[in-house]
């Protein structure tokens, strides 16, 4: 993405905001939203724009857990490892899941920017354990088979050949 249209909607987004400093996590959430994840040139860029330091900015975006600083996939596969969840073999799934996207160990987002796959503590659908969510969509009750196929209907949907090296 170009620079300048870049800064150009965090502008909006700020100004959306009225640059008002007490509204940094409603910015801090809008950006991520726009590019899912903060840039860290970005995080300058609107420290400027609010008048703070850009310490104060960093220092929010790195505390709450909800903002990343780094890039993440279109699809944000998130599987609970909670106590219900462990116990009924979520990290199966996650194991699963990292197979099917042929990601390296440490390795959380596939090269094409496609999937991220993450562990949280809690997703509180501890009545459909194991689950997981993928970016809003709450998949519960699943096996590593099944965590796989839906795996496979997002892969399919998105064109990505199974035989390629990387999905999409």
């Amino acid at each position: 993405m170009e620079t300048s249209r870049r800064f150009e909607k965090v502008c909006e987004i700020v100004d959306q905001n009225s640059r008002n400093p007490a509204r940094l996590i409603p910015i801090l959430q809008a950006v991520q939203a726009e590019y899912r994840y903060l840039p860290e040139e970005i995080l300058t860029f609107i420290a400027t724009s609010l008048g703070i330091s850009p310490a104060k900015v960093f220092g929010v975006a790195t505390f709450y857990s909800l903002f990343t600083l780094k890039p993440k996939g279109k699809y944000i596969v998130r599987v609970c490892d909670g106590t219900a969840c462990h116990v009924k073999g979520s990290m199966d799934l996650h194991a699963a899941i990292r197979g099917k996207l042929r990601l390296a160990k440490g390795q959380e987002t596939t090269a094409d920017m496609l999937f991220t796959l993450e562990t949280v503590n809690c997703l509180g659908a501890c009545g459909l354990a194991p689950a997981m969510v993928i970016n809003e969509e709450v998949f519960g009750q699943l096996t590593p088979q099944r965590a796989t196929e839906i795996i496979g209907e997002i892969i399919r949907k998105e064109g990505w050949n199974e035989s390629d090296d990387d999905p999409a």
